[in-house]
Order: C-alpha cells, then structure tokens, then sequence
C-alpha cells in the first residue's frame, strides 16, 4: 500500500513549511490480510502543533489513551476476522472498495464514498469481495460505553 502523506510545519521564522512528504514508511500488520499506514498522532486535548517530531512513530496500538489515532487500512479480500471493541469514537472513510461491517446482530455493507462514525461498539471488518478495500480512520479516545452502569470493556 503506498499512501503519501504530507506534513506541515513552522519553520524558525514561524512560516509554514511542508515537513515530511513521503510514501509512508510506517506500515505494519496486525493480522492476515490487513496492512496499516500509520499516518499522524496526537496526545493530550487540545492537540499540540509545535514541533517536528514524526508523531506516527509513537504509535503502537489501534487507540491512543488521551490522544487520537489518524491511519489508513487496506482491507484484503477474505482478511482474517478480529472482532474487537475500543475506547475511541472512529471517523471512518471509505476510500476505495467495499467492506462489510458486522455489527452483534446485522451487517452493513460499506462503499467507496461511504462514511462511518463508529462509537465504541463491537465490529468486525469482512471483505467478501474480489478488490481490496482502503479506508481511512481517525481515532479519538473516548469514555468506555456504559450498560446498566457497568462499562463495555474494550477488547480484541
């Protein structure tokens, strides 16, 4: 998978000036038929624009505990199952492809175009189709939901 990402900075007269611009470097897997482009990071709230620092780097796991999480996933066709639940609320994009996301008790068949606010709930990603499906996230830590005054552990 090769997704650009370009960078903004200040430079030392406080202008701004493009940082990186790169076919990402940082790529990882976590499970057969998934590979991740770890694109950009922030922790604490409000986010902290100063610096330089490659904020993809701090990245290492699917949610960041106060923080946000921006990357983009290619999703193969028959792509190993996980379902799994996290902290965050998740700002999805379908950028090309389609997916199905399985829900507890239906499934919803996400396209190219589509766009997806998934709070906090069980999900898992199947690619039943022929292509691969590319979509991009932003993940923002978010209170545990709450059933009968009893948190929904994340997991998966």
């Amino acid at each position: 998978m090769n997704i650009r990402r370009v960078v903004t900075a200040h430079d030392g007269d406080g202008k701004a000036v493009v940082a990186i611009d790169e076919i990402s470097r940082d790529v990882v897997s976590f499970r057969p038929g998934a590979t991740i482009a770890n694109i950009w990071s922030t922790e604490g709230f409000p986010a902290d624009n100063a610096g330089r620092a490659d904020r993809a780097k701090e990245i290492t796991g699917t949610t960041r505990d106060n923080g946000t999480v921006f990357r983009v996933i290619e999703y193969g066709p028959g792509v190993t199952p996980r379902n799994h639940r996290t902290n965050s609320i998740d700002y999805a994009v379908v950028l090309s492809g389609e997916i199905d996301m399985e829900l507890d008790d239906e499934v919803v068949t996400l396209r190219a175009g589509d766009v997806l606010v998934q709070r906090g709930t069980v999900h898992n990603w199947v690619n039943r189709s022929s292509a691969p499906c590319v979509i991009a996230f932003v993940l923002i830590d978010a209170r545990p939901v709450e059933q009968d005054g009893k948190p929904l552990a994340a997991h998966g």
